[in-house]
């Protein structure tokens, strides 16, 4: 079994659908940090068959909340002197902005580059976002 070792200070994702770790990764930026970033992909997993795993050293000052939009089976554990501090599961937020991009080329996004993409939780049973803007459904 592959092995990383534990984390002094820092951020566990876990239960990442198997290959979106790296959608993830980008999606939070990480390489803009600097700080030690590990990706496990495939890790066996009893409730998922296999998933993917982040973990990142140090404290990070990312709002981790925004993940429940692009899977809110997700977890974050938080990690001081080597135990974990905080668990939480993720909901799907309200609102995102400039998370996710409108793909409507006749949306106002497209023409007025500066503009903020909004987009709206409309149905969370279906795990649906519409575009602010021209009610374009965001897909991943």
């Amino acid at each position: 079994m592959l092995n990383i070792g534990g984390l002094d200070q820092g951020v566990v994702i876990d239960h990442i659908k198997a290959g979106h770790g790296m959608k993830i990764y980008d999606y939070l930026g990480l390489e803009k940090f600097d700080c030690s970033v590990a990706i496990i992909k495939n890790a066996k997993s009893n409730k998922m068959g296999k998933k993917d795993i982040i973990k990142i050293e140090g404290p990070l000052r990312v709002d981790l909340d925004i993940l429940g939009v692009l899977d809110d089976k997700i977890t974050i554990n938080i990690i001081e002197h080597n135990d974990i501090v905080e668990k939480r599961a993720l909901k799907l937020p309200k609102v995102v902005t400039n998370i996710i991009k409108c793909k409507n080329p006749r949306c106002i996004t497209s023409i007025e580059q500066e503009l903020d993409h909004k987009f709206v939780l409309t149905d969370p049973k279906e795990r649906v976002y519409r575009c602010m803007y021209c009610e374009q459904k965001f897909k991943e």
